[in-house]
């Protein structure tokens, strides 16, 4: 993606991982009706010309995806559309494409909430080896005149009771509905995102007042350096926090009276 999709993609990625990182979100549905309305936009494309109008107000569009999704998704997902078309995008199928990258790291993100992420790599690639080694396989699996349901038997049949659920899901879903890509670079897109999401660190920030943006940005360049790994931010305010701010990143805690302190350590360990 170029220009304004790559800018809106990238706010959809930060809001995606927001609701992904609360607990009360089921990450699972949440990428399940992502494919929904991927596969809807996908096949309806006036529709998603209407929804990427960018002679049309972002929040006429948004209103109108509401009233045309709601009651068949949930309003956590409804809301994240609506951000979505509100935004802008270079071209209309660029909307489709972040859609689908967004259903896939939902799914890729309930792996990594119930510990089994790394196993969903691992059988991404190992998946991928055996379709390039068996020329029957997947000819079966990209033959465009199989019906959708016979696709989805043979991979349960392949993949069902011996590969995580979110690797069963992940893969269906490609094999399925390709959208003119090969099943290689599918699975390459997939192994990729899974990477991604497992060197991704997640800091819960906690202060006693809202940070500025710089330092927000300082913040979580200390802490990249320090940990040497991609950080998101959860901020969080509670101004009993003792020092000012409280940092924490899985059983770590850092307390300090501001970003300075996680700055020093920084230095301490680049040292």
């Amino acid at each position: 993606m170029i220009g304004a999709s790559r800018e809106a993609l990238a706010a959809a990625r930060e809001r995606l991982d927001a609701l992904t990182d609360s607990t009360s979100v089921d990450a699972a549905q949440l990428a399940a009706e992502l494919a929904a309305v991927t596969a809807l936009l996908d096949r309806e494309v006036s529709l998603r010309r209407v929804l990427t109008d960018p002679a049309q107000a972002g929040e006429a569009k948004a209103g109108l995806a509401q009233r045309l999704l709601g009651g068949q998704i949930s309003g956590t997902t409804a809301d994240l559309v609506a951000g979505l078309v509100r935004a802008r995008w270079s071209q209309s199928r660029d909307l489709v494409d972040a859609l689908e990258e967004l259903a896939a790291t939902a799914d890729l993100t309930a792996a990594q909430k119930a510990g089994t992420l790394d196993n969903v790599e691992d059988e991404l690639f190992r998946f991928g080896r055996i379709v390039s080694s068996n020329t029957e396989l997947r000819a079966a699996l990209t033959d465009r005149k199989a019906t959708v349901s016979a696709k989805g038997e043979l991979l349960r049949s392949l993949l069902g009771g011996r590969a995580d659920a979110a690797t069963e899901r992940l893969v269906t879903r490609l094999v399925t509905a390709p959208r003119g890509r090969s099943l290689e670079t599918g699975l390459e897109s997939l192994s990729k995102l899974a990477a991604e999401r497992r060197d991704r660190v997640v800091a819960v920030v906690t202060s006693a007042v809202p940070l500025t943006d710089g330092q927000k940005q300082r913040l979580g360049a200390a802490l990249a350096k320090l940990y040497g790994r991609q950080m998101h931010l959860n901020l969080d305010v509670d101004p009993e926090v003792l020092g000012g701010i409280r940092v924490q990143v899985g059983d770590e805690v850092i307390n300090g009276s501001l970003a300075d302190r996680i700055e020093d350590a920084a230095r301490r360990m680049a040292s």
